[in-house]
């Protein structure tokens, strides 16, 4: 079982980039990535969806990119990297409830859509009528048990499951065409109309958590190179692919409900077996990036880390039992205001303020850094609040430009106090 929460991850146990890239790729290839498809196509015509599905799946891996190489500089998971920009109290604090609060969240979504998998495959197979509550409950359990042993057991499970769930993609696409016909789909009109920026949001948030937090994983890169490779491989091929699908079911099922188009395909059963281990890979990071945010939040030790995992996955599978899943959009647009802004700040803070260099990113750690902390306020209000352009952008690079006016207007007078003392 893992025992590395907090503390760098030694030159030993470092993994290669496609080890990191197979654990990313499980977290994307899931059924929110299908549903995130199938949010964005209820508002948009087909090639519209995708290209604005492409377009904010690019923004996550640009970020994420940054975040990555800092964990791999640091060895160390993003509650540790964030403690320059926020300081350590105000990444404890500040960072570590949000982070956790997401990570929290998706696990309930996740655990929700388990569910109701679970309860069609019981229903069609033996006739037994399961609520779903009841299978998100006991699912829950079950999948946080992989995320308590840590690293290794995330790869070892893709294993099984990425290859499962894109087989089942891949039939459903070609049973999608066979059945209602390109030339049905192309001029598929959607119920809604939503806006470009609005539907980039949508597939930022999809993964917004992810993209923020890639110290937790990247940490075990040997180098930058192979945390950069690992993003890059593992997010954006995996995420578009499964949106072009998601995006597919929800034209020709009429609903962004992946069991219920699978139903409508007449691969209910076998599709949910598979949708059931495809959330088990994704729900696994959720439990284990949450378990960290909350040793950071309560500075444990270490070796508490299994526990704070298991409190994490049951605390989102309560959230599953109440219906987390009902505000699946919601929760996406909050995402989408909240999360990116955290690496604004970061990025401005190691990569241009530090100019990228690990041994300057712990001088001077503050208990709280202000800068960081106003920088995301505003980042977050922009992200929520300004009606042009791209949310995700506006809360990144507005953080990101506060921090940098904020850090080198404060500076001079931080060196003249320093020269007086």
């Amino acid at each position: 079982m893992e025992q590395h929460a907090l503390d760098p991850i030694p030159e030993s146990e470092r993994r290669p980039w496609y080890s990191i890239a197979l654990v990313w790729a499980g977290a994307m290839i899931c059924v929110p990535s299908l549903m995130v498809g199938g949010v964005i196509v209820q508002g948009m015509p087909l090639l519209e969806a995708i290209i604005a599905g492409a377009i904010g799946y690019t923004i996550i891996v640009v970020f994420m990119t940054f975040q990555g190489m800092e964990g791999a500089d640091l060895g160390v998971p993003t509650v540790v990297t964030s403690s320059s920009a926020f300081g350590r109290q105000g990444a404890r604090f500040v960072i570590s409830t949000i982070l956790a609060i997401s990570c929290i969240g998706w696990f309930g979504v996740q655990a929700s859509v388990c569910g109701a998998a679970f309860s069609q495959i019981m229903n069609m197979w033996l006739g037994v009528n399961i609520p779903v509550w009841l299978s998100g409950l006991v699912w829950g359990i079950i999948m946080l048990m992989t995320a308590v042993y840590g690293y290794r057991a995330l790869e070892y499970l893709n294993y099984i499951a990425i290859p499962a769930l894109i087989v089942l993609s891949v039939a459903g696409l070609i049973l999608v065409l066979k059945k209602f016909g390109v030339d049905n789909i192309i001029n598929y009109v959607p119920k809604e109309h939503y806006s470009w920026s609005y539907s980039i949001g949508l597939a930022v948030g999809g993964f917004a958590v992810g993209g923020v937090i890639a110290a937790d994983f990247s940490r075990y890169a040997k180098s930058r190179n192979d945390a950069t490779i690992s993003g890059l491989v593992g997010v954006w091929p995996a995420g578009m692919f499964l949106l072009v699908v998601g995006s597919l079911l929800t034209v020709v099922a009429g609903t962004f409900d992946i069991t219920i188009a699978l139903a409508q395909l007449g691969m209910g059963f076998v599709g949910s077996v598979i949708l059931i281990l495809a959330t088990w890979t994704t729900n696994t990071v959720n439990a284990y990036s949450g378990g960290l945010a909350i040793v950071s939040l309560f500075n444990m030790e270490d070796k508490l880390r299994p526990l704070m995992t298991c409190i994490a996955g049951a605390i989102g599978t309560v959230l599953a039992v109440m219906g987390i899943l009902n505000y699946f959009t919601s929760f996406l647009t909050v995402l989408t205001a909240g999360i990116p802004p955290i690496a604004g700040s970061m990025i401005a803070d190691y990569w241009i303020c530090k100019r990228g260099n690990k041994d300057m990113w712990g001088a001077g750690v503050a208990d709280i850094n202000w800068i960081g902390i106003a920088s995301w306020v505003i980042g977050f209000t922009a992200a929520l609040f300004m009606k042009m352009g791209i949310s995700a952008i506006n809360g990144i690079i507005s953080s990101m430009v506060c921090y940098l006016v904020l850090y080198y207007v404060l500076k001079p007078a931080t060196a003249l106090d320093e020269e007086k003392k």
